[in-house]
């Protein structure tokens, strides 16, 4: 999702979805690396914590090893920190969420304590198309998720979870659909004009 917290909409946070294969890390990147956009995913930010060895990253470190679910709140007080370090360095610069929030519930914290996003971005691809891609990708990235079995589970999950998510965003006129079934560099170009760039 595009999350403008100023007036004149020059800047803004983007929130981006795509299910497993979809594509949506690489074209992360390429907005990031094309762009200059800030970039923040909740895993990254909830690992950085824990390295640093601050108490709350010690607190979320035990939690984790427990196998227990970090609490919506301590995600979304990880985002708001990060957007607003950013926004104070770099008023203008355009963040890019990536796969946050999964959930209505998240959706409206986010959006109360944070912004409301400008624009959602998701990555249409088939369960058919993102299957083959991590069973390619299997072959060489030695990921224990990427087998038929976890790629079922991981698609069911995706569709369940987000599908709200996105037509919670559909209703508000900020969703913005890309089709990822063709290479990177269509859906990146188709991408870049969904959001205007």
């Amino acid at each position: 999702a595009v999350i403008s917290t100023q007036s004149t909409g020059s800047s803004g946070i983007n929130a981006e979805y795509g299910g497993p294969g979809s594509g949506k890390g690489t074209q992360c990147e390429l907005l990031v690396k094309k762009y200059g956009l800030a970039h923040f995913s909740s895993g990254d930010l909830l690992r950085a914590e824990v390295a640093s060895g601050s108490p709350r990253g010690q607190s979320l470190s035990a939690t984790m090893a427990e196998g227990k679910l970090v609490s919506m709140d301590v995600v979304i007080e990880l985002l708001k920190e990060a957007v607003d370090k950013s926004y104070a360095e770099h008023p203008d610069k355009i963040i890019l969420l990536d796969g946050f929030p999964r959930e209505i519930e998240q959706a409206t914290k986010f959006e109360d304590k944070i912004c409301p996003a400008t624009y959602v971005l998701s990555f249409d691809c088939s369960n058919d198309t993102m299957t083959e891609r991590l069973l390619s990708r299997a072959k060489t990235s030695g990921r224990v998720d990427d087998n038929i079995e976890t790629i079922k589970k991981r698609l069911v999950t995706f569709e369940t979870a987000t599908a709200p998510v996105l037509e919670h965003y559909k209703k508000a006129g900020r969703l913005v659909n890309v089709s990822a079934e063709t290479d990177k560099d269509t859906i990146f170009a188709n991408t870049c004009k969904g959001l205007g760039l």
